[in-house]
């Protein structure tokens, strides 16, 4: 569903004369609250400058579709590091001058402040977030599930799984739970065999899984109980647990984290504004707050280092946390430069695979 949301300057300011909307691209549900209340409404009430939000299931379609069709309307988007990289490479974005970010608190440059790898010719990191495998609690009243292995085995942890719709996690997924240590997987999947060895595995569940496309759908799959376990984004499950009282428990063992940014599309018809935009955004103290919303960890060290609690409790957000030292025992890192390289070829191998 695609919702627009106008929000109006705060605290009495008026934008100035000549200033535009500027319009935001974001992904809707808890991830996108927490882009307007710790990024737009402050910016607004700082600045003047309004800001438009919209959302999509994945703003790097759309995104690609104005800037090749001429007739671009958003200024900002967040999207995942590949597709930022992918579309940069393809000139569909405008390059952000990382000039514009500002200091830590202490005066830490902002390119030392951020984690490797948050800041490109055409993106900046808002947050890093991980797909996790999850359950319902009350579906398995004794033994818990722990593991991937445990998502694969339907007899021991029946009912129906979720799966993401796309190559990307899915084959990590199913080469852990075959067996392969996170820190071998990208050189297993590097090779024809492993490939094919994660696709293998895959088909051992594919008559249970039900596909998603959009991160909403997942916990309410879970809800409704038409699955027991799902791969899913964990900001998501979180905002379920902890917001709705779900009974939905995430499994840390073989989180897969990356992260996601800002872009400006080629051509936006506000980018200097969309510019600014970016630089309130990515400072220490939007960063910290907006992990109070959503329990992805901020790629600033200054803003992870300040993370409270959970808005609108007094418990602490930091073991949430995909970054949480806990929750990293045995992560994976997404391979981004993997998935910028052989995005398009897997996943027309996993669409066909779908579909036979």
């Amino acid at each position: 569903m695609r919702r627009t949301l106008t929000l109006t300057t705060a605290l009495g300011l008026l934008a100035s004369p000549g200033f535009a909307d500027v319009n935001l691209l974001s992904w809707g549900g808890a991830y996108g609250n927490s882009h307007v209340q710790a990024y737009v409404r402050p910016f607004e009430a700082e600045t003047g400058i309004k800001v438009t939000v919209s959302d999509a299931d994945n703003p790097a379609t759309p995104i690609k579709a104005m800037v090749e069709a001429g007739n671009v309307s958003a200024d900002v988007a967040s999207v995942e590091y590949a597709d930022a990289v992918r579309l940069c490479d393809e000139g569909l974005l405008e390059p952000i001058d990382p000039a514009i970010l500002t200091p830590a608190p202490d005066g830490t440059p902002a390119a030392d402040d951020f984690i490797p790898g948050a800041i490109t010719e055409c993106f900046i990191g808002t947050d890093v977030y991980s797909m996790v495998l999850t359950y319902d609690d009350s579906k398995f009243p004794e033994a818990k599930p722990t593991t991937p292995a445990d998502f694969f085995d339907t007899a021991k942890f029946p009912g129906k799984r979720t799966m993401r719709k796309g190559a990307k996690f899915n084959l990590e997924l199913a080469l852990m739970a075959d067996g392969v240590p996170a820190a071998q997987v990208y050189e297993v999947l590097g090779t024809p065999d492993g490939v094919e060895r994660a696709f293998k595995k895959l088909e051992a569940i594919k008559k249970d899984v039900i596909w998603w496309e959009a991160g909403a759908q997942p916990p309410q799959l879970l809800a409704d109980g038409e699955v027991t376990m799902a791969y899913a984004f964990n900001g998501r499950i979180f905002s379920a647990a902890q917001q709705e009282g779900k009974p939905f428990k995430i499994i840390w063992d073989a989180q897969i984290y990356e992260m996601e940014g800002w872009v400006i599309p080629k051509g936006a018809p506000n980018a200097a504004d969309a510019m600014k935009f970016i630089t309130y955004s990515t400072s220490t103290a939007p960063q910290a707050r907006a992990a109070e919303f959503i329990s992805y960890g901020p790629p600033r060290k200054s803003a992870a280092a300040t993370v409270g609690n959970i808005e609108g409790t007094d418990v602490p957000m930091g073991p949430n946390l995909p970054t949480f030292e806990a929750n990293m025992t045995n992560a994976l890192a997404s391979n981004l430069d993997f998935w910028v390289d052989h995005d398009a070829e897997l996943n027309e191998r996993f669409i066909s695979w779908l579909a036979n």
